[in-house]
């Protein structure tokens, strides 16, 4: 039996942050059990395996400037299991890559002079006579900058595909963390002029580190190391109920896919399962207006057909944005170029990535319709040639992104408030543990100050993360060294979230 001096947690979900938590634990002697309802451990930063060929479900760059988070995946997995990557990603539209992030000077080239030409009016127009709601409406913010003909190109189809709403339905304040204060001119101009007339910005980073058999290596060695310093890690196992009473959470039940159900006792709940989950969990439940709060908050999801063809139809980069409206495929990714050791000799596996709404037509549709619709898809952008698919495999992940919409800020600091206030021993942590759009290792770092909050007695605000943070990928110029020039690159796409408008009612 521990002492009360130790405290005995349970941790619900077995992702980058519930094992972190657990690691972290367990190697400071606290019992700790784990429960994932998923049949492997690693959440969305899992490696799926089916028939020998390993799939990174969304692509996971081990890149961090959290000293903390480096030394901890540093000291889960040995030096020889990571792989120094080179880090490359394009832009495909009507049968040409660009550059990633765009370069002003390669998207006109890549146009031809009679496109190019075409944008450049397109602009000019833009210019003369701006949309009048820039304010208070993206699309209209970004055409003011490009030209209509360069943001249907370059930013309308990506990003409709990934949050499943018009652009033009989009706020313009999503704006300031996605491209900035740049346009097409300044673009040019920083492309062309001497680089000493040239403000500077840190360059992105050309190459990571990354598990040679996947990200899920990195979670699987995790679990490993858990239960070998006397932890618990128990998959095909769902929390339905989280006990409470006396001003605390005092137990958990666990129903596994078998139908055994287990009441286990906690002094501390570490919780990366979805925070709606977490609140309609409740035993006794949570009063209407925090159930209420929990039942309005809304995901995107995502499905992944992956591929096999022969090695000839490889590409050098980790994936490529599908900027083509002809086809529902938002990314392809070559997992042969993260790592060797995903794919097998004379073939890779291109994994073609939807972004979907659980319960919609393509989260519903059989494996063998989605594998067809996929090869179809592949085969028309013209990245094989036809035939050359020889099978396929799908892999669905509910609750993927968490959508900021216009209500999610009250509706996460309702139940924020409640739990802090009636269960202060419950810990939300990580993505979706809190609702909140980072990425592992901010999902990691939430982890590691909740555990000293217990072990210590520390006062961490684990809300504070800041998961918006400008740094995703950029490099560190050396003192003294020249950087890329500023406003060369474009944005366009990429992993923040927007705040979505949604026409429904919130809460009251």
């Amino acid at each position: 039996m521990s002492s009360p001096a130790v405290p005995r947690t349970v941790v619900i979900g077995a992702g980058p942050a519930g094992l972190t938590a657990a690691y972290q634990l367990t190697a400071h002697g606290a019992p700790v059990r784990v429960f994932e309802a998923d049949d492997v451990v690693g959440g969305i930063s899992r490696t799926v395996e089916r028939d020998g060929w390993r799939f990174d479900i969304g692509g996971h760059r081990f890149f961090t400037k959290v000293a903390a988070v480096e030394a901890l995946w540093r000291e889960i997995l040995p030096a020889e299991d990571f792989l120094l990557r080179p880090r490359m990603s394009r832009i495909y539209y009507q049968g040409k890559l660009y550059d990633y992030p765009l370069r002003a000077l390669n998207a006109l080239r890549n146009l031809g002079p009679a496109q190019a030409a075409l944008a450049i009016g397109s602009y000019a127009w833009a210019r003369a006579r701006p949309p009048k709601d820039q304010a208070d409406n993206y699309e209209a913010w970004l055409v003011a900058r490009f030209g209509w003909r360069l943001y249907r190109t370059f930013f309308k189809t990506y990003t409709e595909k990934l949050w499943g709403i018009p652009v033009s339905e989009m706020p313009a304040d999503w704006a300031a963390q996605r491209v900035k204060n740049l346009s097409l001119s300044s673009a040019i101009a920083n492309a062309v002029l001497p680089r000493r007339n040239q403000k500077e910005i840190t360059s992105l980073i050309e190459e990571f580190h990354y598990p040679k058999l996947g990200p899920g290596m990195m979670w699987e060695e995790a679990a490993r190391k858990v239960e070998k310093l006397g932890g618990g890690v128990t998959l095909n196992a769902a929390v339905t109920a989280v006990h409470r009473a006396d001003g605390r959470a005092v137990a958990i039940t666990v129903t596994t896919s078998a139908g055994e159900v287990e009441r286990v006792p906690a002094d501390h709940v570490i919780s990366s399962t979805p925070l709606s989950t977490l609140i309609l969990s409740m035993d006794p439940p949570a009063p209407a207006r925090v159930v209420e709060a929990a039942r309005d908050l809304r995901y995107r999801d995502y499905l992944t057909v992956a591929l096999v063809v022969p090695a000839e139809f490889s590409f050098p980069d980790n994936w490529i944005y599908i900027h083509d409206p002809g086809v529902r495929v938002g990314r392809i990714q070559n997992y042969g170029s993260w790592s060797p050791y995903l794919v097998q000799e004379g073939r890779t596996c291109l994994g073609l990535e939807f972004f979907v709404f659980e319960g919609d037509d393509m989260w519903t549709k059989p494996d063998d319709e989605l594998i067809a619709l996929a090869t179809r898809e592949l085969e028309s952008l013209r990245l094989v040639r036809p035939g050359a698919v020889e099978r396929g495999y799908v892999v669905r992940v509910p609750k993927a992104y968490p959508t900021y919409d216009q209500y999610y800020r009250r509706n996460v600091e309702i139940m924020r408030e409640w739990l802090e206030e009636n269960v202060p021993n419950v810990h939300p942590v990580g993505r979706n543990g809190m609702h909140r759009y980072n990425n592992a290792d901010h999902s990691m770092l939430t982890a590691m100050l909740t555990v000293e909050n217990i072990l210590d007695g520390t006062a961490h605000d684990v809300w504070t993360v800041n998961v918006e943070e400008e740094y995703h990928e950029e490099k560190r110029p050396a003192a003294g060294s020249p950087t890329r020039p500023a406003k060369e690159r474009i944005t366009g796409t990429g992993r923040d979230a927007p705040v979505i408008p949604r026409r429904t009612s919130p809460p009251h």
